[in-house]
């Protein structure tokens, strides 16, 4: 009977008559299933809206015998939900189905009830192949029929296109699971004017074939999307655990690596470090665990490999220590060779400046030569200069005196002089005062010594290292750069006497007061590497001079020119840091100094006054060699003298002399030398023997040093406390 409530004649012209208003039928129990707007469309026998009770909805068309097979195949289908209307008059004002384009998500509740029939996938697959037209069906000449979504849907699908299908059962309560439902809307039914009259059967046939195979596919669509969405849901209560869990060494704080030297490494206790942290920590905490106190060992830190470490990504960071690394080594390679670079620059500068010397004292021996052998031989041509040094400026060096040497330091500009402390009650002892030449009031006190200093030198090194002997028995350097002591060398013996290598600057000497030479090496600091035991006398060494090679001069040997009390000595320098000492021809007695002019290789031997010769008298010497014998290498070296000038009567101080280049320029070579008598210093000009000038002092001339400042020739005279600078004009 209800089957037959359903069928509704759908043949118009046979009848006679036309169906003037449709109504819908009540609305379902809520048992029952609401059928959506795009059901498919019925043939021209007519349909049949069949009803699931369970899971689904299939509207199905029936044509002829379809619909006896239908009623017969379930009789269990709820009464029409809708009525069929004939194509009439209202066709042209028919609603369109507004179908949206974009996915709706819906959640329905379902209870199922514990033991409780429900229907399956494959039970609904067989029930929708079962009812589906097939395509081989005729379909009628008549119109197609159209369903009214807007009745049809009832509550909450009023305004709702997409096919929503809610099955209740009654019997199902005790237990509920929610289901995200992703159903893509697409428009299913055509209005009645896309769809043209002689086709209309055909496409209505296409419409009822396709829903079950959509129906699938949609099935299919839902729950992979399903299954993604819920894992991408993570509760709340997981993510806290998660952020809680620790991803932080606990000995720096610091973030796990998955590379490099923090990575995550374990204890045998279970704890978790950083591989670095906790090594450093095994090796200076007694082997204990950080956090348990368990004893344990550097072997037993084992590497993890865990999954959910929160492990920075430090490859990039690795990437750029390696660029780093490669790149420093490249830079220290760079400056390596740029060292290098200087290194063999600064030699050729030297060889260069070494030839250019040579070539100038080739130059000034032709000009000798050519100027006339009417002077003796070994004798320096005069100046005939109408200039002379005037008094510029005075230091006071000492107010309590006992000043004694001085020297100059051409790459600072600068000229010190020893002193004794001038606050001795805070600072004893006995240091340097450094007066600066470009800034006449720039002026400063440096403590070197416990006693008193007896030899001040300045090498060719351009850092100003100052070398100072004293009779504390130490031989000192002091940095004038940065006003402290940078080594210090025990003798053993109070020390005379100083002076540097000129040829190799690595090199120092000290006289001592036995007359011996100690040679000491910069690059050793313990001790002394050599020592030069004198041969005859061992009085003290009051003077030490260093030779440098020189190819073209008269001596061209290399040495030590050493002066004592007794006389002197060359000690010349061969292969090998050996030297061969060579005893020069001097006055017996009564040497108090030697100086050395390096260019024309002449000294100047100064003596005190004797019976024979009643005053101070400064003999100067050309320095030669010549060879032992014809078929020998080795050489005889020897002092000629030259010229000799005389001073005042009384020499109570070992006072030190100069002799130096004259400031004209012209090859000769001016002899200064202090004169106890007259508080004075005089000036002789070394090739005539003429007294030049007389530069007169408040008391007595205890040493003189000749220097040069921005081309300016300038002469430096010292007294017990103070210094004079005289500028040649």
């Amino acid at each position: 009977m209800a089957q037959e409530e359903m069928e509704v004649d759908l043949q118009p012209a046979a009848a006679g008559y036309a169906v003037e208003n449709v109504r819908t039928l009540p609305p379902e129990p809520s048992g029952q299933a609401a059928l959506s707007s795009h059901a498919p469309a019925l043939g021209e026998g007519g349909g049949s809206a069949v009803v699931l009770p369970a899971d689904d909805a299939v509207v199905t068309p029936s044509a002829g015998p379809g619909r006896e097979a239908a009623a017969e195949a379930d009789p269990r289908l709820a009464p029409a939900a809708m009525l069929q209307r004939l194509p009439g008059p209202f066709d042209p004002y028919r609603p369109v189905p507004q179908v949206p384009q974009r996915p709706r998500v819906r959640r329905a509740r379902r209870q199922q009830r514990i033991g409780g029939s429900q229907r399956t996938v494959s039970a609904r697959e067989a029930l929708d192949s079962y009812f589906q037209l097939s395509r081989t069906q005729e379909p009628g000449a008549g119109a197609v029929p159209h369903l009214e979504p807007s009745r049809l849907v009832r509550g909450n699908q009023e305004h709702s296109s997409d096919e929503t299908i809610e099955v209740s059962d009654s019997d199902s309560s005790t237990s509920e699971e929610e289901v995200e439902e992703v159903e893509a809307a697409a428009p299913l039914f055509p209005s009645a004017q896309e769809i043209p009259p002689a086709a209309s059967s055909g496409v209505s046939s296409q419409l009822q074939a396709e829903p079950p195979q959509a129906s699938a596919e949609h099935g299919s669509q839902e729950g992979e999307e399903a299954a993604v969405q819920q894992k991408q849901r993570t509760p709340l209560k997981k993510l806290e655990l998660d952020e809680e869990e620790g991803d932080t060494c606990t000995i720096c704080f610091e973030p796990w690596t998955n590379a490099g030297d923090h990575r995550l490494s374990a204890l045998r206790c279970g704890h978790l470090f950083g591989y670095t942290c906790i090594e450093r920590w095994l090796k200076g905490q007694a082997g204990k665990c950080p956090q348990c106190n368990k004893k344990a060992k550097r072997s037993d830190i084992v590497i993890l490999y865990a999954r959910t470490l929160k492990a920075l990504d430090t490859t990039e960071q690795e990437r750029m220590k390696s660029s780093l690394e490669q790149e420093q080594v490249l830079r220290r390679q760079a400056e390596l060779e740029s060292a290098q670079s200087r290194l063999q620059l600064q030699v050729l500068t030297d060889e260069c400046s070494k030839l250019r010397k040579q070539v100038q004292e080739l130059k000034a021996l032709v000009a000798q030569r050519k100027a006339g052998t009417s002077q003796q031989p070994g004798s320096l041509p005069s100046s005939q200069s109408q200039r002379k040094y005037h008094l510029e400026k005075s230091f006071v060096v000492s107010q309590t005196g006992n000043c004694r040497v001085m020297a100059y330091c051409d790459s600072l500009s600068c000229l010190v002089a020893s002193q004794p402390s001038p606050q001795s009650t805070f600072i004893p002892g006995c240091g340097v005062k450094m007066m600066s030449m470009a800034n006449p009031k720039s002026s400063q006190y440096i403590p070197i010594h416990s006693k008193q200093i007896r030899g001040l030198a300045f090498g060719s090194r351009a850092d100003g290292l100052l070398l100072s002997a004293a009779l504390d028995n130490t031989l000192k350097l002091t940095s004038l750069a940065t006003n402290t002591v940078v080594q210090t060398y025990n003798t053993g013996r109070p020390v005379w006497s100083c002076c540097w290598c000129l040829d190799d600057a690595n090199y120092i000497y000290a006289g001592l007061v036995n007359g011996s030479i100690m040679i000491y090496d910069l690059r050793d600091t313990n001790s002394h590497v050599q020592e030069l035991v004198p041969q005859k006398s061992r009085c003290p060494m009051v003077s030490l001079s260093y030779l440098p090679r020189m190819a073209s001069a008269s001596l061209p040997y290399g040495g030590i020119l050493a002066g004592t009390l007794e006389g002197a000595c060359f000690w010349e320098q061969k292969a090998g840091n050996s030297y061969r000492p060579h005893h020069l021809p001097l006055e017996p007695g009564g040497c108090i100094d030697i100086q050395t002019e390096i260019n024309t290789r002449h000294c100047l031997a100064t003596y005190r006054p004797s019976k024979n010769n009643p005053c101070v008298r400064c003999v100067m010497m050309e320095l030669t060699c010549s060879p032992l014998t014809e078929a020998s290498e080795d050489v005889v070296c020897s002092a000629n003298p030259v010229q000799t000038y005389s001073a005042g009567h009384t020499c109570k101080l070992l006072t030190k002399n100069a002799i130096f280049q004259s400031p004209e320029e012209d090859g000769s070579v001016f002899v200064c030398a202090g004169d106890e008598a007259s508080c004075s210093a005089l000036l002789w000009d070394a090739g005539s023997g003429s007294l030049l000038q007389k530069l007169q002092a408040d008391l007595p001339v205890l040493d003189i040093c000749s220097f040069e400042v921005n081309q300016t020739h300038l002469l430096a005279t010292l007294t017990e406390k103070m210094v004079n600078i005289y500028r040649w004009q």
